[in-house]
């Protein structure tokens, strides 16, 4: 017997090696598919060919090949191969290495020592080991609805060899009742180890809802880690239920959930009543009912006994459950199987994708059409009674469950759905409070028809006998659904909103950091967040005296002024001089090559109004290291230096007697190397952007570019050469010339400075420098 089963799988192997064997085909699937739709492919192969519900006599090896072909293809390294070479690679468990005899006197040479491996080894670790593939790809996605224990460890690890046998007492503990066990190679699978945060090994850890906690204790026992998967299930997930808070949790159906009552003899709830609960718990709520004075009344009323343990199912039925078992210790499958068949409620309401193909199933042939009855309504109480009466028709129809399921949907949670539904003919214009008949095709498409009529449910009889007839002649006749619509995926009403997520990740983190932060993180935790708080609080402070500073500085100078006098609160922000004797050198005659002096006339009125516009306008310019900025008081003694260099620049040397008054608001650049200056006034053609008028230009005419009579700078000029500022106005060719302000003298200077910096004005050339007059 042994060599025909040796032969047969050596055919096997030889069949999958020629390349017979094609997975691709056996799922029904393209090489391009992805791990979803190979397992959309798997799910609906395995329930049609499982042998539990298919009689063909081939069901059981056709079975196998899908799985042997789902296997395969969820093998990442395994799917390689085959897609470069086309064979499938099979790995046997390795040979166990025999030792020759004649070593066996070793022993004697050692005094009788023996190295006893049988009794201690970690075979059984090899056994339960995961790649990082298999990881990711299946323990994460598996640990949304079962907890694992993951061991990490290595082969030549004595501490692992101390804690193989209470590994082996934790599987026979564990894997009962619903918690995964696998173990990790640390060498073999460093990243993994990294990422978990492997510091030592062994190194224990739980994953569930797809995050890793570490177990702390350094005491490795079975008690000791049974409490700690207890500990990191998921908060509140069985709340304890007494006499006064029955009622609230049988009556909270609008979560569409099923509720399940645990009973127990301890106070604390048992492991396997957890896992269970945290496997199902999408589709069920769960609740604890301890023993003690305050249950009395809900053990007394559905008569459960203190001495043993019980589960009870509702199902929309406070008063009688729909399923119940009892016994000392309930088995794990048991429960499985009695919730699976009563996971749903009576009239559930379709809240996400995953109920609409768990319900509604798609891809099963037309003779196995499974129809859904669906009432659309509004979340209102109003409603309730239609959907009551529906619930009632379900309770009572004689139709069983895997040929038609009933259920509602809200019409504000899914409007797409409810839109495409009545994109067909004799579709109702207002879908709500009507029914509709359900069948799909696929995924995306689906059959359809709508009951003609509001379902209003005043006659219970009349519009239970018209949905009768509508539900078996599609069940009952070749006649097919008239309409036809494709839908979208159904949203997720029970996803959590921005705020829920964003709370449930601080909990996580906060829970993340607790479990991770040991004695010996706790003082360099405090010295980091003590470092990062007197960080803040410094540059704070330093912000706070920096206001304060400039606070000071600015009521400062709004008393004090510009050299010590109140200037209209102008506060001096550049440096501007002086010219006196003292530092006429040093801005003129001194000056570097390339450098200049922006020079302001003014006198001891016009002072306080022109020096704030011109700090302004030349306030751009502050970082130019070839410009001095500087002011000229004619009423101190730049008069005789002023009316020199503007006699200089006559073409025929003659005396000038200036009107000070005339000369208030020009502006000069000095160039003190090459002797020359660029004069800029209101009045001058230069200074102004609207064109010179006719005196103007016979004025410039007539001095050939001399400076001074260009707004009658000579005082013994006519009364019709008198300033502007002087005289208030002026009559010339019949018309009367705008009066120019002190404080609007300097309006037209950033234009003067633009084009002096571009080289576009006149320049005026000394032969020297004039003494400014002795100290």
């Amino acid at each position: 017997m042994i060599w025909i089963y040796q032969a047969i799988s050596v055919l096997y192997l030889v069949t999958l090696v020629l390349g017979s064997y094609d997975p691709y085909k056996v799922l029904g699937v393209f090489r391009s598919a992805t791990i979803p739709e190979i397992k959309r492919a798997y799910k609906q192969l395995a329930k049609e060919w499982h042998p539990d519900k298919n009689d063909d006599p081939s069901a059981p090896d056709k079975f196998m090949e899908i799985t042997q072909a789902y296997e395969l293809l969820t093998d990442p390294e395994r799917k390689k191969k085959y897609d470069n070479y086309g064979r499938v690679t099979i790995e046997e468990p390795r040979p166990r290495p025999e030792y020759p005899r004649k070593y066996e006197g070793f022993d004697e040479v050692l005094g009788g020592f023996r190295f006893k491996f049988n009794d201690r080894d970690i075979t059984i670790f090899h056994k339960l080991t995961v790649s990082t593939r298999a990881y990711e790809n299946v323990l994460v996605p598996k640990s949304f609805r079962q907890p694992y224990l993951i061991l990490f460890y290595s082969d030549w690890c004595f501490a692992c060899l101390q804690v193989e046998p209470i590994w082996r007492r934790i599987m026979e503990e564990l894997d009962p009742i619903g918690v995964g066990l696998a173990t990790v190679h640390a060498d073999n699978e460093k990243p993994l180890a990294r990422k978990a945060g492997v510091s030592s090994l062994p190194y224990l850890m739980l994953l569930s809802d797809g995050r890793l906690s570490s177990y702390r204790e350094s005491l490795y026992s079975v008690p000791k880690i049974i409490e700690f998967v207890r500990y990191r299930m998921p908060y509140k997930m069985v709340p304890v239920v007494t006499d006064d808070s029955l009622e609230s949790f049988l009556n909270g159906w609008d979560d569409n959930k099923v509720r399940a009552l645990v009973f127990q003899k301890k106070e604390a709830i048992r492991l396997r009543y957890l896992t269970t609960a945290f496997y199902h718990r999408e589709r069920v709520a769960f609740g604890f009912v301890p023993p003690g004075l305050k249950t009395e009344g809900i053990r007394s009323k559905y008569q459960v006994s203190n001495e043993q343990d019980a589960l009870l199912v509702f199902n929309e039925n406070t008063e009688r459950p729909v399923a119940s078992v009892s016994m000392s210790d309930i088995p794990v499958p048991t429960m499985h199987d009695v919730i699976r068949s009563n996971n749903y409620l009576l009239l559930p309401r379709l809240s996400s994708q995953t109920l609409l193909d768990d319900l509604c199933p798609s891809g099963l042939p037309w003779s196995r059409r499974k129809l859904c009855v669906v009432l659309v309504c509004g979340e209102t109480p109003s409603h309730e009674p239609h959907r009551q009466s529906l619930r009632k028709f379900a309770l009572e129809s004689r139709y069983s469950k895997e040929r038609v399921r009933f259920m509602y949907v809200y019409q504000e949670r899914q409007p797409h759905f409810i839109s495409a539904l009545t994109s067909g003919k004799n579709s109702p214009s207002e879908p709500l409070l009507h029914v509709a008949i359900l069948c799909r095709r696929d995924v995306s498409h689906v059959k359809y028809e709508w009951i003609t009529g509001e379902v209003t449910w005043q006659s219970y009889n009349s519009t239970k006998h018209h949905l009768e007839l509508a539900i078996d002649r599609v069940l009952h006749t070749s006649q097919a659904l008239p309409n036809e619509a494709v839908i979208g995926e159904l949203i997720d009403e029970q996803t959590q909103g921005i705020v829920a997520r964003i709370i449930t990740k601080i909990l996580h983190t906060i829970d993340t950091i607790q479990e991770n932060l040991g004695k010996e993180h706790v003082l360099p935790v405090v010295s980091v967040i003590g470092t990062a708080a007197f960080i803040c609080i410094a540059a704070y402070s330093m912000a706070y005296l920096m206001k304060l500073e400039e606070k000071r500085v600015k009521e400062s100078y709004g008393s004090s002024g510009f050299g010590g006098k109140n200037v209209n609160g102008y506060q001096p922000q550049l440096k501007i001089h002086e010219m006196r004797a003292e530092t006429y050198n040093g801005l003129v005659r001194l000056l570097r090559p390339g450098c200049r002096t922006i020079l302001l006339i003014v006198d001891n009125q016009s002072i306080a109004k022109l020096l704030p516009s011109f700090h302004k306008y030349v306030w751009p310019y502050r970082k130019n290291k070839t410009l001095m900025f500087a002011t000229l008081n004619l009423d101190k003694r730049g008069r005789s230096w002023y009316t020199e260099i503007l006699s200089q620049s006559l073409l025929e040397p003659r005396e000038l007697t200036i009107n000070p008054k005339n000369c208030v608001g020009t502006v000069l650049s000095l160039n003190g190397l090459r002797k020359y200056f660029c004069m800029y006034h209101a009045k001058h053609p230069e200074g102004t952007s609207k064109k010179a008028n006719a005196r103007m230009k016979r004025i410039m005419n007539r001095q050939s570019g001399s400076s001074a009579s260009f707004i009658g700078f000579e005082d013994t000029t006519s009364e019709s050469d008198l300033s502007d500022i002087e005289q208030g106005h002026r009559q010339e060719n019949g018309k009367t010339d705008e009066v120019i302000y002190v404080e609007h003298l300097l309006d037209g200077l950033p234009n003067w400075l633009d084009r002096l910096f571009e080289g576009m004005t006149h320049r005026y050339f000394l032969n020297y420098w004039p003494d400014f007059g002795s100290k």
